[in-house]
């Protein structure tokens, strides 16, 4: 079953009357539902603009995005959503079980369920402690918890969060990327922006990236990290030099007793033999980049180009 579809989406702003900037360019992708999927690229890159047109704030020059198959510009569509904006405004004379509770009349909650499920929602974004006090009292992290936490209580299928761990502390993102992860193990399906590659990594299945406005890659983040790798490291104890006939594109670093040494992925089985005959092994791993120094190639690569047009 697909969460979302987004079909070809394009979207153009006009500045100052006459110039024109565009935003979308025949943007395609879906998110099957259950899967937690980072929507990733720089500031500028069209993601809040994607992310608007999915929840009916702005619509397309062309194209049509939809969840669970209906349009997703219909309010019957967007009932299965929880969406929080990536600069939320509340009420500041609330107090976040006020607006908690608010949104739970909004979406219909039963009263009988309202209250229990409202405090559930503080414990699970950790503000009890506050949940009586003035929300303009609060940090810029406690308010960003509470836009997390209007989008759990009416507990909706699908989440899509623009920005969610923008101006959280450490411990805050950790809490953010525990909760995404408990969603995702009962069934839900997340759709979270950022420019955080490294909060993608940890929790996501599929990630999509955005460069002005053009998808530039879709796909699952294992299989991006697992055919990164170009190369691998070997680890051998030995005590005096090294032969000074390795070949080129090899590396060598002494460390101790023993060596570790870079090997490009084509020469790795020709050097093997030869090395476990005159050196006791160690270890063999491949030399994998992660998904942020794969994805910020791509991003000055873009750029290049950019600049040669």
């Amino acid at each position: 079953m697909t969460a979302i579809d987004v079909s070809s989406i394009s979207k153009t702003f006009t500045k100052k009357l006459t110039h024109k900037v565009r935003a979308l360019n025949d943007v395609s992708f879906s998110v099957p539902h259950g899967n937690v999927f980072g929507f990733i690229g720089p500031n500028g890159a069209g993601k809040s603009t994607t992310i608007k047109i999915l929840m009916g704030l702005l619509r397309p020059d062309a194209g049509s995005t939809s969840f669970y198959g209906k349009n997703s510009h219909l309010p019957e569509a967007r009932g299965r959503v929880g969406y929080l904006a990536e600069n939320p405004a509340y009420y500041d004379y609330l107090t976040p079980r006020e607006l908690l509770e608010f949104v739970a009349r909004y979406y219909k909650v039963p009263g009988a369920e309202s209250a229990g499920k409202v405090d559930e929602v503080l414990r699970l974004i950790e503000l009890t402690h506050a949940a009586d006090r003035p929300i303009r009292s609060l940090s810029k992290g406690m308010v960003q918890r509470i836009g997390l936490g209007q989008t759990l209580v009416h507990d909706p299928d699908l989440y899509i969060l623009d920005e969610p761990m923008s101006g959280l502390d450490p411990l805050g993102r950790a809490l953010v990327t525990d909760i995404i992860q408990q969603l995702k193990a009962r069934g839900k399906t997340v759709f979270f922006s950022t420019h955080i590659i490294h909060d993608v990594e940890r929790v996501c299945d599929d990630v999509a990236l955005l460069l002005g406005g053009s998808l530039q890659f879709c796909g699952a983040v294992k299989s991006v990290i697992d055919g990164s790798f170009n190369s691998y490291e070997v680890v051998i104890r030995r005590s005096d030099e090294l032969s000074p006939s390795l070949p080129d594109g090899v590396a060598a670093t002494r460390e101790g007793d023993a060596w570790r040494l870079s090997i490009p992925r084509d020469s790795l089985n020709a050097l093997l033999s030869s090395l476990s005959r005159e050196n006791e092994l160690l270890s063999v791993e491949p030399e994998r980049r992660t998904l942020e120094q794969i994805f910020l190639d791509l991003i000055k690569s873009h750029r290049s180009a950019q600049g040669r047009e």
